[in-house]
């Protein structure tokens, strides 16, 4: 790929900045990313394999309510888009995080949500804290095969029981010897059916809920694993799963980091997840104004385009106003990432604002498609249906504005 003939020095992305707090410093950085040439060159290489592996076939996989994830990544793979900040060796370009955020942006060009889901959980959900904190036996077990697209990844936290609280959370991973016996179950597994591997958080010892859980790279094809497949009213062709452990076992060496740390690598993790979130979704809304733009454009109702109504106008110029507004904020806490800070409150934000805010652009647009925009044949239907889980997935708004609430320490203090 010419993007990947371009690249003089990579920079090696630092993942994380200092550990997360229950409560930090706001940010001061009013700093933005810039885009360069190079930035543009990987651009091009995304739309090309999007253009040319994904889009032909998305309404297909869309009726069929599943993706051929291994085919689909290795394309991704191949043209070195799956491990973008990850170390060059384990199949990564190292680069810094703006490249992500170009990379999250063009997947925008992806006629639905579901793909772009499954492909953000390979590059930023499953393998940050193996990246910054597993051993090189997993780092090569694991992190180079999921960077080149011969594994695919998924991420194990939420239960059937609740997705929320992951202090919670009831699967256990005990030790028997040099090995762990897993038993339990999670629920809500993007990537789930045809994951090779899963990045599971797992009670590993008795003790605090926020010291007694490991994350556990666990190869979903060892014996004990079942999966079930989950119905959605959106995100179609991205397979979610119920995943069920019975008897599981894993090598101990298969705990990434140190033992007993996994809730809090996790809770760094959802840095990642968010901010890579909130990016996608500011692009994918950016997309569905200017479509609904261009079709106001050509859609005449009294003898007069669509787009001539004041009121058509005007929702449209404050919706652009919104998603640029919130682009703002996307890149300061991306540049604020790439500079080892803590984005914990902004990316809340973000995460926060960019799930609202995609119902509310989703739901005008589709209105001013009339009729048509209730059917299957428009892109902004799916849309539509696809927006709602922003607000739900990766952490709820309401978890989002207790974060928010930490960090302004407005929170009701606990008594007893």
């Amino acid at each position: 790929m010419a993007f990947l003939n371009q690249i003089k020095s990579p920079l090696m992305h630092k993942v994380f900045g200092h550990a997360l707090t229950t409560r930090s410093v706001l940010l001061t950085t009013h700093r933005s990313i810039t885009f360069t040439a190079q930035h543009e060159e990987l651009r091009k290489t995304v739309r090309k394999v999007i253009e040319t592996h994904v889009n032909p076939y998305v309404d297909q996989w869309e009726e069929e309510e599943i993706f051929p994830s291994h085919q689909v990544f290795k394309k991704f793979g191949e043209a070195g888009l799956l491990g973008i900040t990850r170390p060059p060796e384990y199949n990564g370009l190292g680069l810094d995080y703006s490249y992500s955020i170009a990379f999250f942006e063009e997947l925008a060009n992806i006629n639905c949500g579901g793909i772009p889901t499954g492909i953000t959980v390979q590059t930023d959900m499953a393998v940050p804290a193996l990246t910054a904190f597993g051993s090189d036996y997993l780092k090569k077990e694991f992190l180079a095969p999921t960077v080149a697209g011969d594994y695919v990844a998924c991420v194990g936290v939420s239960e059937p029981s609740g997705g929320s609280d992951v202090a919670a959370l009831l699967t256990t991973a005990r030790r028997q010897g040099d090995d762990l016996i897993i038993n339990g179950s999670k629920m809500w597994i993007s990537n789930g059916i045809q994951a090779d591997w899963m990045s599971l958080l797992a009670n590993t010892r008795e003790g605090a809920p926020h010291r007694n859980k490991s994350l556990i790279c666990l190869p979903l094809k060892t014996p004990g694993v079942k999966t079930e497949k989950i119905n959605k009213m959106g995100l179609k062709c991205s397979d979610t799963a119920i995943v069920y452990f019975d008897d599981v076992r894993v090598p101990v060496k298969n705990i990434v980091g140190e033992e007993g740390q996994g809730f809090t690598y996790q809770m760094i993790q959802f840095q990642d997840e968010r901010l890579c979130a909130a990016t996608a979704a500011v692009a994918q809304m950016d997309r569905i104004v200017n479509e609904t733009i261009e079709y106001c454009r050509q859609r005449k109702t009294f003898g007069s385009p669509l787009i001539d109504n004041q009121v058509i106008h005007f929702t449209l110029a404050e919706l652009k106003t919104e998603i640029e507004l919130l682009r703002s904020t996307v890149y300061r806490a991306a540049d604020a990432f790439i500079s080892g800070e803590n984005v914990t409150y902004l990316a809340s934000i973000a995460k926060l604002k960019a799930g609202r805010l995609s119902r509310e652009v989703s739901d005008k647009c589709l209105q001013y498609y009339g009729g048509m925009g209730y059917t299957k044949e428009m892109l902004i239907s799916r849309a539509f249906r696809d927006s709602r889980a922003l607000s739900i997935a990766g952490g709820t708004d309401e978890i989002m504005l207790g974060i928010i609430c930490k960090f302004l320490d407005i929170l009701p203090k606990k008594r007893g």
